[in-house]
């Protein structure tokens, strides 16, 4: 018998199947994961919204409408998950116990989930040549260390574009903002990304090319 394709599985989970949810996340894991890494500094910020994330999914299930696709759906609870982190941290210092075990942190919110079903994070699986691993693995470590420095305004504009398609229109709908500030945003992310990564050339994406910037917005 061939698996339940997704609107069924969305039915089944709608009507209180989870195992049907938890076959919608693996569907879905890695590119909600993905999207976590690129709006947030680190892997364990990432993780954490990624799991607040299909929290917030399962328990809003029942809202999903299928006007937009079950991905663009939970793509729009992470940016939602992401800035409300964003908000809570801005204008506060970096606060890390000494033991690195953070009150109300994941531990403690596991804990809270009590029946909800438990969403880990896949695991990438090793490259098989290693010589391009490594060279890929580095240039991955570069951009994310690029994106990582922008701030957190120009990287979720940055991401939201590239990674996601999104029009300037609806990234400015989303943060709450005017198109021409997204697009100010965005200019000024591509600058900043060209020039902490123009010395690896073509191995790069386009975006640290000159012919990608997008012109400031009239002010």
């Amino acid at each position: 018998m061939p698996p339940p394709d997704e609107a069924t599985l969305i039915a089944q989970a709608q009507a209180g199947d989870r195992a049907a949810f938890e076959t919608l996340v693996r569907m879905h894991d890695r590119s909600v994961l993905r999207l976590a890494l690129r709006l947030m500094r680190t892997e364990d910020e990432a993780r954490d919204i990624y799991q607040e994330s299909f929290l917030k999914a399962y328990r809003s299930l029942g809202q999903f409408r299928g006007e937009a696709s079950f991905g663009t759906w939970l793509q729009r609870i992470v940016t939602t998950v992401c800035l409300d982190h964003l908000r809570r941290r801005a204008g506060q210092p970096e606060a890390v116990p000494l033991d690195g075990a953070a009150p109300g942190g994941r531990e403690a919110r596991a804990a809270s989930f009590g029946t909800l079903p438990s969403f880990e994070p896949p695991d990438d699986h090793p490259d098989r040549d290693p010589e391009r691993a490594l060279a890929r693995r580095e240039i991955r470590r570069r951009i994310a260390a690029a994106l990582a420095a922008l701030p957190a305004r120009e990287r979720m504009v940055f991401v939201l574009r590239h990674d996601h398609g999104l029009r300037l229109r609806a990234i400015a709908d989303l943060l709450g903002t005017t198109e021409d500030t997204v697009k100010n945003c965005l200019f000024r992310a591509h600058r900043n990304l060209r020039e902490a990564l123009g010395d690896l050339g073509d191995m790069t994406p386009g975006f640290v090319r000159p012919a990608g910037d997008p012109a400031p917005a009239e002010v």
